[in-house]
């Protein structure tokens, strides 16, 4: 019998989603809770197993641990791309790679419940509550403020439209954003200086590219308001760890919300952990039922298909 391996299941639920008694008596499954980021560990985990279930970008497939795995045939990620697979190494080694369906609208969600507890102070408000205290804070309103959203895509029309309805001035930028893209969902296209230096939210929407790698950089942080705070429920390298973190520790922006980090889990003693103007939360934009569900669905069908001589959804360069 073939063995698969379902990585990064922090949550010890990705049996639970999906149905995997079609896979009984064709495929041994085992789920491992923890995360590996030692190569070498991760090879030998991995070894005996034939197919592995990886969680989006939570564990790293690059050339190196591929060429170790001699067993591996399938490599399942979810989602539809994987920035973290070397599908090059992939390919030459005969691994079949493939993807799932996903579901929209995750992400926009908890930008919004993280947009929502800075401006209210939840959490410092929640621990008065639980320690016996009453009110310490005096809440912002979103009525009136400005809501700039970089990257106008599936997630940013959603967070645009959300911001709209709270009464916000909603304005957008990205590279090739348009007028008429706009202008479907009600946004205001400006430049990303204008952007940057004039908005009390500033949300990116943005897929990680080079050409995305940085974007917010110290020149940028160095635009917005001292009042301003910085959203980031994409990917985390979109704006300069190092810079950010300087800009929330001298107090040049309000804060920072974010759910997405360069090295994920964050290491222990990051300063993101600890800095009082942050809100962070660890990488559940897409950790929703729903999402779960479509995600190991699909996971079983690629497998059966594969099994079958059949592959589906399959993910190349």
């Amino acid at each position: 019998m073939l063995r698969a391996a379902v990585l990064d299941d922090y949550q010890r639920v990705a049996t639970t989603f999906g149905p995997w008694e079609r896979l009984s008596g064709r495929v041994q499954v085992e789920c491992f809770s923890d995360h590996l980021d030692d190569a070498g560990q991760l090879a030998e985990r991995l070894a005996p197993f034939e197919i592995v279930v990886a969680m989006r970008e939570r564990t790293r497939f690059e050339r190196p641990l591929v060429s170790q795995l001699f067993h591996l045939r399938l490599l399942v990620t979810t989602g539809s791309r994987n920035a973290a697979i070397d599908l090059g190494a992939c390919a030459e080694h005969g691994v079949v790679v493939s993807g799932t369906r996903g579901v929209a609208h995750g992400a926009a969600e908890l930008t919004w419940a993280l947009i929502l507890a800075a401006s209210r102070h939840l959490e410092e408000e929640v621990s008065n509550v639980r320690a016996g205290r009453w009110m310490t804070t005096v809440g912002r309103d979103l009525r009136g403020s400005r809501l700039g959203v970089i990257g106008l895509g599936r997630q940013g029309r959603q967070v645009a439209r959300v911001g709209l309805a709270f009464g916000m001035d909603v304005v957008a930028w990205s590279e090739h954003l348009t007028w008429e893209r706009c202008a479907e969902v009600g946004a205001r296209l400006v430049t990303k200086d204008e952007l940057l230096s004039t908005a009390d939210f500033v949300t990116l929407h943005l897929v990680l590219s080079e050409r995305t790698r940085g974007l917010i950089g110290e020149r940028e942080l160095a635009l917005m308001r001292p009042t301003a705070w910085l959203v980031n429920t994409s990917r985390g390298p979109i704006c300069d760890e190092a810079a950010l973190v300087l800009a929330c520790r001298e107090g040049r922006i309000a804060g920072a919300c974010l759910d997405v980090f360069d090295d994920e889990p964050l290491p222990a003693r990051h300063p993101l952990r600890s800095l009082p103007n942050v809100l962070a939360t660890p990488h559940i934009g897409y950790v929703t039922e729903h999402t779960y569900e479509v995600f190991f669905t699909d996971v079983v069908e690629d497998i059966e298909r594969w099994l079958d001589g059949s592959p589906v959804r399959v993910v190349s360069d």
